[in-house]
């Protein structure tokens, strides 16, 4: 636990002047003991213009409730992965006179993960028998590059159930795993590109068009979206197939029959 030590002297508070009728008042050191971060990390945030200034009586700065339930904020958006610059961003919008609940929602929403995978876990043993005589350090490295798989010690966790069920049904039709794996890296720089025009197309004519006004309403539009593009993906995947199965059909039987 952080001592409550001040690296600043002691001071007797005035009475009257300029000091606030009611409420605890904290030096740096016990602000920072009360908030449970460092000295150096509040100085830190006051630098960054996360934290207001405190309040000077002589050469002793005074913080207030204020600023602790400011600092158990940012550390509750730091646990939740949000970076400082996107809190002080927040924190901005809030000072502005918007609901933080509202801007928080907009975030949850446009963050919340698209992906509704299951992943499985099992050992590297376990994981080798579905791939007879294609595991080897060098395919489980370029796996965990790609993001396919984490491994802790003799544990493999597979971001997919379905994924992996997938791969193993083209390498028993003989498929090597890696050409699989090679086309994994192709078809994820495909994805990134259709990804970031969908994200170009949502910001552009969306975002870009909302007022403040119209916050409270962003977030469930964003969420009617996320259908909407998924269905837009898998729709156009199945269509190219079909194109690409036949014209791959066509030249097989162009072979077969020498034409």
């Amino acid at each position: 636990m952080l001592a409550a030590v001040s690296d600043e002297p002691a001071v007797e508070r005035p009475e009257g002047g300029d000091r606030p009728a009611e409420g605890r008042e904290y030096r740096i050191g016990e602000l920072a003991a009360a908030a449970g971060v460092p000295v150096r990390t509040l100085r830190y945030y006051q630098e960054r213009k996360l934290l207001p200034p405190p309040r000077r009586a002589g050469r002793v700065g005074l913080y207030s409730e204020e600023h602790l339930a400011r600092l158990r904020m940012i550390g509750n958006l730091l646990e939740r992965g949000h970076t400082l610059e996107g809190i002080r961003e927040l924190l901005s919008a809030w000072e502005q006179g918007r609901d933080i609940e509202t801007v928080l929602g907009i975030e949850k929403a446009v963050t919340a993960p698209w992906s509704t995978e299951v992943p499985v876990t099992m050992t590297l043993d376990e994981l080798a028998e579905l791939f007879p005589d294609e595991i080897d350090p060098e395919s489980v490295e370029r796996a965990v590059a790609l993001g396919l798989i984490e491994v802790d010690g003799d544990r493999v966790t597979h971001w997919s159930r379905r994924q992996l069920e997938a791969t193993a049904t083209l390498v028993r039709a003989g498929v090597p795993l890696s050409a699989i794996l090679a086309t994994g890296r192709e078809l994820q720089r495909g994805m990134d590109e259709i990804a970031a025009t969908f994200v170009r197309l949502i910001t552009t004519h969306v975002v870009g068009e909302i007022g403040d006004h119209d916050l409270a309403e962003l977030t469930d539009t964003l969420a009617r979206l996320r259908p909407g593009a998924q269905v837009t993906v898998e729709a156009g995947f199945a269509r190219a197939m079909d194109r690409q199965v036949r014209a791959a059909i066509d030249q097989v039987l162009g072979r077969l029959t020498g034409s």
